[in-house]
């Protein structure tokens, strides 16, 4: 790919946790009967007229704020016309030359390269209906709940360059939509779907090659294949001398292919005009200023704060503000003991571990913050010894109960008594005499098999350090 430059710019659709539609009051509840949140503005009906969710307007002005976007102090909304069956009104109701916010950026990091993709703009606009094609009929479904549901259309610049450049690209602003809380992220749902642009040039040309619009794009991975897909096909077609054309494709996972869908319109083709129900979105900067007050640390902040106050690595950082919940989560369990590296490695190894075994998430976790910071607590008070503390944890998960409960209940407490642990000693080496005769001859690898011994003959509860120095006197004497 030396000789060729393979363009590309993203259009993602970010769907609003709003709790009603942008310009009618149905509801955007999910997984109800289709056509049951409709109302005389989403199907279109004569003479319903459209009024403006002022919290639609608050998210957008926050992802600008995060996303570095300015915040334009007057912007008209538009009809942008195309006449599909999921839109029955025959418009949708957007902004055409006047977003909300534009001239934004955000930066990504993509292997060990950090990057700046510019954002061209983000405009208000309401969403369509879904169709749905049942396999071997020769008809369609329309469910219209979602049309109307309240979207915000992040735009960016032609700045990124590979699959995984856009890959990175959009793990970004999903974090970042989530952790804003403007958008739940759920993509099999549809609240944060992609469409990908593509074009590509060789390196001595000055303009940018025939560009093609790829759908169907719901995850992060069908993104990262179909843009690399259409890159060989472009480059095949530059080298062949093929034409190609300007079109809207489809990707089709079960061939791994993208297949044509229409001709790419033209903005004269959707004969913009303003729309004549709204009047125009006037943001002053008192109203900024409000929303500003309610912004969150962004995620690029939280982690450098995890890494400088507690002296995480950058890894285990990223890992704790891939969600903010999961953030939320840490520093709460940090505030209720402080001991941040440890706790970190319990929640990254055990609890995201028994999450991808038996699913769930921090959301409807049994263990609260403050239960997993005392579990910690118990191990470094000498209560109980790691190895106990699993057996606790895998209790707390099941059962929710905190862990001093569950220790006193079982008896789980630690032996640190120095005269118990000796008998311990005693014994396991009475039981062993042909492993402590090899020990006397220079096999020090013994010593690691005896403490092995006093912890299963124990049950584990003997204290590690305790048990260390008593043993090493004993051989030793």
């Amino acid at each position: 790919m030396s000789e060729f430059i393979a363009v590309i710019g993203l259009e993602v659709h970010v769907q609003l946790s709003t709790q009603s539609k942008m310009f009618t009051t149905s509801s955007t509840e999910t997984g109800l009967p289709p056509n049951s949140l409709t109302d005389v503005g989403t199907l279109g009906l004569p003479g319903s007229l459209p009024v403006l969710n002022k919290v639609a307007v608050d998210y957008a002005i926050k992802l600008g704020l995060a996303t570095n976007c300015q915040i334009r102090e007057k912007s008209i909304f538009s009809r942008k016309h195309y006449f599909y069956p999921d839109l029955p009104q025959g418009y949708q109701v957007t902004q055409g030359d006047t977003p909300t916010c534009y001239q934004g950026w955000l930066d990504i990091t993509c292997g060990k390269q950090t990057k700046r993709i510019g954002i061209t703009r983000i405009h208000i606009e309401e969403d369509a209906g879904k169709s749905i094609h049942p396999e071997g009929e020769r008809y369609s479904l329309l469910d219209l709940n979602r049309a109307g549901a309240s979207l915000l259309e992040v735009v960016s610049e032609p700045d990124i360059r590979s699959p995984e450049e856009a890959g990175a690209y959009l793990r970004t602003l999903h974090q970042l939509v989530k952790f804003i809380n403007v958008c739940n992220g759920n993509m099999e749902e549809g609240h944060f779907r992609c469409d990908a642009n593509v074009s590509v040039m060789r390196s001595t040309d000055k303009e940018f090659g025939v560009r093609v619009e790829v759908k169907n794009l719901n995850s992060f991975r069908h993104v990262e294949k179909a843009i690399a897909y259409e890159i060989v096909r472009h480059r095949e077609a530059i080298e062949e001398g093929k034409t190609l054309v300007q079109e809207t494709r489809l990707w089709n996972e079960e061939e791994g292919v993208t297949k044509p869908m229409r001709s790419k319109e033209y903005a004269a083709d959707y004969r913009y005009f303003p729309d004549p129900d709204l009047p125009p979105l006037v943001i002053d900067k008192a109203w900024i200023a409000e929303v500003k007050k309610t912004m969150p640390e962004l995620p690029h902040e939280v982690k450098e704060r995890f890494i400088s106050e507690y002296k995480l690595d950058a890894y285990n950082a990223e890992l704790l503000t891939a969600d903010r919940f999961i953030a939320d989560y840490f520093d709460k369990a940090v505030t209720a003991h402080y001991n941040p590296v440890d706790i970190s490695n319990w929640i990254i190894t055990k609890l995201f571990g028994r999450f991808n075994k038996d699913g769930g998430s921090i959301l409807d976790c049994p263990i609260s913050p403050q239960n997993m910071a005392f579990l910690v607590k118990l191990i470094d008070d000498g209560v109980i010894s790691g190895k106990i503390a699993q057996t606790v944890f895998d209790e707390m998960f099941e059962s929710g109960k905190d862990p001093q409960s569950i220790v006193n209940d079982r008896g789980l407490q630690q032996i640190s008594d120095e005269a118990e642990i000796q008998k311990v000693i005693d014994r396991i080496l009475g039981e062993n005499p042909g492993q402590l005769e090899e020990y006397k001859k220079g096999k020090v690898k013994m010593f690691g098999y005896f403490i092995g011994q006093a912890m299963k003959v124990s049950d584990g509860k003997v204290n590690p350090g305790v048990l260390n120095q008593l043993l090493k006197k004993t051989l030793d004497s």
